[in-house]
């Protein structure tokens, strides 16, 4: 499930690179890294992950922004038939993101692409070698995943009560070492949960949803004042301080979307 963009005119969409275009292989000689185009939306956590896994993993891609209220006619038929994002063309032809090439492969749910750019991603490792460590990754994925996305949304959409938030940032907190990112060094595991620790502290602290007035802060104050949280506190500064999150993350934007779509539902 995901946000929309407000509807407009005509549909939105902007063109961008990641890291500039380079020939580029991996420490693996049988993977040569081909084309990359991802269609994203700021508005989508889900998205969010997969932009963030890219900018680490250093990858040279092409960024398709999607105005998900007002999408291409094209876009379901020749990238995603869910008509959802995040998505990738992956290889064929170096074309234009608005017209995607049938020769390329396309790829699709952001779980399935931040293990993909893990795959492709060898001389910048995303996930660790030792097969214990990586279970213990994809377990912080499954687990802390439906808990921070389920007491986020319900808040601010559903009008539950924001506290449930606290609770899921216990679970995370229980299976975070004692220093570093979730295991260990910084890995899809920080990706995954990253997009929705960011959103919430955005919606909560400016009382942007369907919650009672003044509830979001109130558990926000919580987490940043009670010295119990202290080690989620550290984890959050440190996964918001990197580059990958800090290029891809445009609060404004986003509080910009809230205001208006929020707006509507509260006075509806």
């Amino acid at each position: 499930m995901s946000f929309y963009e407000p509807k407009s005119s005509k549909t939105q969409s902007v063109l961008s690179t990641g890291h500039p275009r380079l020939p580029i292989s991996t420490s693996n000689p049988s993977i040569m890294v081909e084309q990359i185009t991802l269609y994203t939306a700021k508005v989508c956590p889900w998205a969010h992950r997969a932009e963030i896994t890219l900018e680490e993993a250093q990858l040279p891609y092409k960024r398709f922004e999607v105005n998900l209220r007002d999408k291409p006619e094209w876009y379901a038929p020749k990238v995603n038939p869910a008509s959802k994002v995040p998505a990738v063309a992956y290889g064929g032809p170096d074309v234009q993101a608005d017209q995607p090439s049938p020769d390329s492969q396309k790829i699709a749910e952001s779980g399935v692409l931040i293990e993909f750019f893990a795959d492709l991603s060898k001389d910048v490792p995303l996930l660790p070698k030792d097969p214990v460590q990586r279970a213990k990754a994809r377990f912080f994925i499954e687990t802390v995943t439906p808990k921070l996305f389920g007491a986020y949304y319900s808040a601010i959409r559903s009008g539950a009560d924001p506290a449930g938030f606290v609770e899921a940032v216990e679970v995370l907190q229980q299976l975070l070492p004692p220093t570093g990112y979730a295991v260990g060094n910084w890995s899809i595991a920080d990706a995954a949960v990253t997009p929705f620790l960011a959103r919430a502290e955005l919606a909560f602290t400016n009382d942007l949803g369907t919650f009672e007035a003044g509830k979001g802060k109130v558990v926000w104050a919580r987490l940043e004042q009670e010295p119990q949280y202290e080690r989620f506190r550290k984890y959050l500064a440190d996964v918001k301080g990197r580059k990958s999150f800090q290029k891809t993350w445009d609060p404004e934007h986003l509080k910009d979307f809230y205001q208006k779509v929020f707006a509507k539902e509260n006075s509806a």
